[in-house]
Order: structure tokens, then C-alpha cells, then sequence
């Protein structure tokens, strides 16, 4: 009989045993509407999530996160929006919940406030590409803001206008003593160019994994997550809508039932409206190149990972990523 046990050397069974009783029960909350910010090939507001309207009492935030910790949920997942505009409904989660901020990092999260909260800076490119994508060279504004910060990582998007000068952002993220992960770009907008090719993906895929290599400090990631993220397949398998795993449990009448986020939702500012999933509900889950949704699509799957040593690693790997992420193991 194939168990876990049997597949893992000691030290493997080691790494297992630190994330196998982890319990992650995830959300994803939308914080503000506003941002300061307009980026081509946003989801939010491509797919006019930002209509909805938002809630602006603070108690009223502050009953809606205990009642989302009473429905089970231990990590809050804030975005928006922008949500460091509004720290008041960041600090609502935060005092209640182990909490992560995904930002655009032009307005520093107070550390007097917020010590040890989990920070993700969004990263588009270099000057060039952050300008021609987002107005504005975010970096330059966001390094400042958090070097040497032990909390935050850059969420690095790719396009394929960057094939073959990733390194050089990861030299300067290193460089400020900060992490790097990476995901692709789903381009929503159509922004011309920024579209991939199999060809772009199987090359972003070779330089991922080499940068992986080469600075293993600082980029935090894992060979097995480039291949599901640049194929869209995983153990034979299509990722697309009957697959995704991050589908609010309120939208998701799918039959079969594929293996799912268990209480996952994602929530509107207005603190009533749930979306579709972790990303656009206008976006064609076929072309979904969204990072968390595939890393999320991996570690639903454990069962169907253990058959070889090599594939529960696999399995073993993305866990420990996802965990390192968001702060429930450490770097």
C-alpha cells in the first residue's frame, strides 16, 4: 500500500509533518474600491468589480471579520483596491485575524501598527514595463518604503515583455533585502504585446527555474509551480473552470464537485457582494495564468500526489511555498 510514510526519506517526512496539519482556511477580501493606481490588465477593474459600492462604517467592518472568524476562516487575504487608503478596515482584520496585505506599496504600512503583518508589494517589471503598464514606476516609490522589511515579499508579475531581463529586478529586490515571488500575467485588458505564446511561456518557465537556482535566498517559489503555472496542467489534468479551486462557495454549483478551498469566499467592499473566484469573473478560465489559483490547485490535490516520492515533493514544495507566503511557516 502507497502512503505517505512510505514514499518519504527521513528528511522529506520531516518537511511534511510541519505543513500537514497547517488547517489553512482562506479568504480574499476586497478592502476599498478606490486605488491610486489605474493598471492595464487589472482584474478589478476590467471585470467592473469596483462597482459594488463599499461599506464605510468601521464597526460594521470590524462584526463582519469576527463573523467570518466564527465561519471558520484563519487567514484573511486583503486586497482591492488599494487597501493601505483605508488601514482602519485593514487593522479590522488584522486585530482579528492572522492577516495578509497585498499592496501596490506607494503608501508604507506602519510597522508601529501593523509589526508583523505579512505585506506583498505588486511588481509589474522594470521602469519601462511598470510605466508602460501602470503609469508610474512603483518601485522606485515601494523599495524605499520597505527595504531590509523581514515581512514583505514583491509578487512579481510577468509579461512577456520581460523574457530574459527578470534578473535584473530580482538583483534589486535582493539588493534591499527583501523576497521575490512570482506569477504571470492573465492580460484581461488585451494590453497589445502582452499576451503569451507557448513559446514565451516555455521560456519564461527555463528562466524562473534558473533564477530558482541562482538565488535560492531570495526567490521563493519551486520548479514544480513554474510547470503547472506556464502549462496549465497538472498530473495529466487541465486547469479551467471544473478544476479551479478558488471559486467562492457561493457561486460554485459545479457537478462533479472538483476539490476546492473549503469555505472560500471572496468578498466585495460592500461587505455583502461575493465574486466569482480568486480573480476576474469576467476572465476565461482557460487563459487563467493567476499564480495563487494554481498553487491553490496543487495543495487540494494532495491525495492524487502521493503515488511517486518525486510527485508528493512536488506537493511537499508548493505547501511549503504557499505556507512561507503567508507567514505560517517561516522563510
Amino acid at each position: 500500500m502507497i502512503t505517505v510514510r512510505s514514499l518519504l526519506d527521513d528528511a522529506w517526512y520531516d518537511r511534511y509533518l510541519k505543513i500537514c496539519n497547517l488547517n489553512i482556511r482562506s479568504s480574499i477580501y476586497d478592502v476599498t474600491n478606490a486605488c491610486n493606481l489605474r493598471c492595464k490588465g487589472c482584474f478589478f477593474f476590467s471585470s467592473d468589480e469596483h462597482l459594488t459600492g463599499e461599506e464605510k462604517d468601521t464597526a460594521a467592518w470590524e462584526a463582519f471579520v469576527d463573523a467570518e472568524k466564527a465561519r471558520g476562516v484563519n487567514l484573511a487575504i486583503l486586497i482591492g483596491g488599494e487597501p493601505t487608503l483605508f488601514l482602519d478596515r485593514v487593522e479590522a482584520f488584522y486585530r482579528r485575524l492572522p492577516s495578509f496585505c497585498a499592496t501596490n506599496g506607494l503608501i508604507k504600512v506602519p510597522r508601529d501598527r501593523f509589526p508583523d503583518m505579512m505585506v506583498g508589494i505588486s511588481l509589474w517589471g522594470d521602469g519601462e514595463t511598470e510605466r508602460s503598464l501602470r503609469g508610474k514606476d512603483t518601485f522606485a516609490v515601494s523599495s524605499k518604503n520597505y527595504a531590509g522589511d523581514p515581512d514583505t515579499y514583491y509578487l512579481y508579475t510577468l509579461t512577456a515583455q520581460q523574457l530574459g531581463r527578470i534578473e535584473h529586478m530580482v538583483r534589486r529586490i535582493r539588493d534591499i533585502g527583501v523576497k521575490v515571488h512570482f506569477q504571470l500575467l492573465s492580460n484581461d485588458e488585451g494590453a497589445d504585446g502582452f499576451s503569451w505564446s507557448p513559446e514565451q511561456l516555455r521560456d519564461v518557465r527555463s528562466e524562473m527555474d534558473d533564477l530558482l537556482d541562482r538565488y535560492p535566498d531570495t526567490v521563493i517559489s519551486s520548479r514544480y509551480y513554474h510547470e503547472v503555472l506556464t502549462t496549465g496542467t497538472m498530473l495529466g489534468r487541465r486547469f479551467g473552470w471544473m478544476e479551479c479551486p478558488s471559486v467562492s462557495e457561493t457561486h460554485d454549483f459545479r457537478n462533479p464537485q472538483p476539490r476546492r478551498l473549503i469555505r472560500f469566499r471572496r468578498w466585495a467592499a460592500d461587505l455583502k457582494t461575493t465574486h466569482r473566484c480568486c480573480t476576474s469573473a469576467t476572465r476565461d478560465c482557460d487563459t487563467c495564468k493567476d499564480g495563487a489559483a494554481h498553487m491553490s490547485w496543487v495543495m487540494v490535490n494532495k491525495r492524487a500526489h502521493i503515488r511517486t516520492a518525486r510527485d508528493l515533493q512536488n506537493w511537499i514544495e508548493v505547501y511549503e511555498m504557499f505556507a512561507k507566503l503567508y507567514r505560517f511557516i517561516p522563510w
